[in-house]
């Protein structure tokens, strides 16, 4: 598995959004009701929809967040065979979220919310999701 990270990418290619969420110094991390895994917020864009409408729906589903700044980060690619791939290169944009106000109660397909500084348990994306929050930090975004 390759991870790549861009300035931008065409609107075209961009399948997914990941958004770094955080309040204060705690990073979300969330646990889907099907594993006992955790992931940053995130998921596939739909048809039709702007990337960054994707990323605030996913962020509100999966978080309960309804305040927040959202804030683009950089694009990046996967390459390699994975659960959503099939070995080509696919696009993603990655952003960052300063949360002000959530929910207590999620309504989706997320079990509970973690608010930590490290992922609290084993990956859900184990060689994706972990590379996206280094180059968070080596941006200086957190």
């Amino acid at each position: 598995m390759q991870v790549r990270f861009y300035e931008t990418a065409a609107d075209e290619k961009l399948r997914f959004a990941v958004i770094i969420a955080h309040s204060g110094p705690d990073l979300f991390f969330c646990r889907h009701k099907d594993r006992n895994t955790y992931e940053i917020p995130g998921g596939h864009r739909e048809p039709g929809e702007r990337i960054e409408a994707c990323a605030r729906r996913e962020l509100e589903e999966e978080t309960g967040a309804f305040t927040y700044t959202l804030t683009p980060l950089c694009a990046y690619s996967v390459t390699g065979k994975n659960r959503v791939s099939t070995g080509e290169e696919t696009f993603g944009m990655l952003y960052m979220a300063e949360v002000a106000g959530r929910r207590d109660t999620l309504e989706y397909e997320m079990a509970e919310v973690v608010c930590a500084k490290e992922c609290p348990g084993a990956w859900t994306y184990p060689d994706i999701q972990p590379v996206l929050l280094r180059e968070a930090r080596r941006r200086g975004a957190i």
